[in-house]
């Protein structure tokens, strides 16, 4: 039994957004329901051509992939389409209250789907001129997992994204190696290929080096602006403990600090988000 948080439960059991959009300007479909979750997502643009008015979804799957494809339209909607684009699949999670880890992948898979949509607007509307880093490529990559048609490209993708250093995670994350496993020991060797070269290049001197004031000044204002109202989102909080050169130490509060998904909050949330806004050698710890 999975212990979903109330956010889950309620976007799962009281979806918002269900059912379809007849003259959608984007649709993206992604998954496959022989092999797992499928879903299917809408979105169709306000009179400016630039804001997402609607979007919905249909979506063959367990709780979490109703419940990561309800979060995803109530986040989509109102936004311009180059804001929608910065969406991750931690900031799913995180608007849900947090996922089972095992489950991580209904958040991934929405993503997919506002990707393959994004892509399918671009066919349909040239005229909006969308930068081509929002529109996801073709995956011509060679499929790793044959069970569930996992590509290399995309075990890359959710590798760099999440920060996974396990072949657990990935499995977690995308479904590769959930199947016959026949195909762990490649995963094994995409994983640490990633690795040597996140640790390679976190080696490399910055251009722009912070001073420790401007890097604790720029530590707080990320918790400040970005990681406090996600949490606050769900009835937790955040405080900034100490800062000793990349080591970051916190301390969970509200719901958040006995939430059975701490780590995971600060693994994928909190550390996340400071990687990519400080530094990508920053490393959480909580406060004891």
């Amino acid at each position: 039994m999975w212990n979903y948080s109330e956010k889950v439960m309620d976007h799962f059991l009281n979806p918002r957004n269900a059912g379809e959009i007849s003259d959608a300007d984007g649709v993206g479909e992604v998954g496959n329901i022989v092999c797992g979750d499928a879903m299917k997502l809408f979105v169709k643009l306000a009179p400016d051509g630039k804001t997402i008015e609607e979007a919905r979804f249909q979506t063959f799957g367990c709780a979490s992939a109703i419940a990561s494809a309800s979060a995803l339209t109530e986040m989509l909607r109102g936004k311009t389409v180059e804001e929608a684009a910065k969406l991750t699949n931690q900031d799913i999670a995180a608007y849900l209250g947090e996922l089972p880890e095992e489950k991580m992948h209904c958040s991934v898979m929405g993503m997919e789907a506002f990707q393959a949509a994004l892509k399918d607007m671009k066919k349909k509307r040239p005229d909006l001129n969308l930068p081509e880093a929002q529109v996801e490529a073709e995956d011509d990559s060679r499929i790793v997992c044959q069970c569930f048609g996992v590509t290399e490209r995309k075990i890359r993708e959710v590798v760099r994204a999440n920060h996974l250093t396990t072949v657990e995670q990935v499995t977690h994350y995308c479904k590769a190696g959930g199947g016959c496993r026949g195909c762990i020991e490649d995963i094994r060797a995409i994983l640490n290929s990633e690795l040597i070269k996140v640790k390679e290049e976190s080696a490399q001197p910055a251009s722009t080096v912070l001073t420790n004031l401007q890097k604790i000044k720029l530590i707080q204002q990320t918790i400040d602006d970005i990681i406090r109202p996600g949490l606050k989102a769900d009835g937790g909080d955040i405080e900034l403990v100490d800062v000793d050169g990349n080591n970051v130490t916190v301390k969970l509060a509200g719901k958040c600090a006995f939430c059975h998904a701490a780590s995971q909050t600060l693994q994928h949330w909190v550390e996340g988000k400071l990687r990519e806004k400080v530094s990508p050698s920053i490393c959480v710890v909580e406060a004891k």
